[in-house]
């Protein structure tokens, strides 16, 4: 999936692009709203991003991982090299222990994420403090051109660019996952 990233500073008009958009059959799932007024937002109909998302959780999450997974095999590879799998406890305490680290490290990179914006929204903080709403949408590569004749219709959004969007894994599970509430909820 592709992410398209487009500046407005007019909510009715990214209203009409997101309706547009999901009558064309992209899901509401792929379409989201950055911005300051929340209110506003919320009070258009749009999708905001949830509050995980305007984090770095999942970002740093992966660094720690990155960082912790040398130092697991540093764990192991430190005990077998002492000789310290031969005794009667083998293994077990070793691979235990660096299941650890590498669960600390993930933690602590996903602690540290909670306390900074999205890595992706960074280049987009000025334009959100000047009160403009940053709308963005993840398409698979055979709904390009549903979104190219959508925002053709709407030249006052301005395009901010590309960048790599969520998983498609990610996006039918929220789908069906919203699916599923409609039909409980009645």
């Amino acid at each position: 999936m592709n992410r398209h990233y487009y500046i407005s500073d007019n909510l009715d008009d990214l209203e009409a692009v997101e309706n547009e958009l999901e009558a064309s059959g992209i899901n509401s799932e792929q379409i989201h709203v950055l911005s300051e007024q929340v209110a506003d937002v919320e009070q258009h109909h749009l999708h905001e991003i949830s509050s995980l998302m305007e984090q770095d959780a999942v970002h740093s999450g992966e660094i720690g991982a990155v960082v912790g997974i040398p130092l697991a095999a540093v764990v192991l590879g430190g005990a077998y090299w002492m000789g310290w799998t031969e005794s009667a406890a083998g293994w077990t305490p070793f691979v235990f222990l660096a299941v650890v680290v590498l669960g600390f490290c993930i933690w602590e990179g996903g602690f540290f994420g909670f306390q900074v914006p999205n890595s992706h929204f960074r280049n987009f903080k000025q334009a959100v403090h000047e009160g403009k709403h940053i709308f963005f949408v993840d398409v698979e590569p055979n709904q390009e051109t549903v979104l190219d004749q959508v925002i053709g219709h709407h030249p006052m959004l301005e395009i901010a660019g590309t960048g790599a969007a969520a998983p498609h894994w990610t996006v039918a599970w929220q789908h069906k996952w919203h699916q599923f509430k409609r039909v409980i909820s009645g």
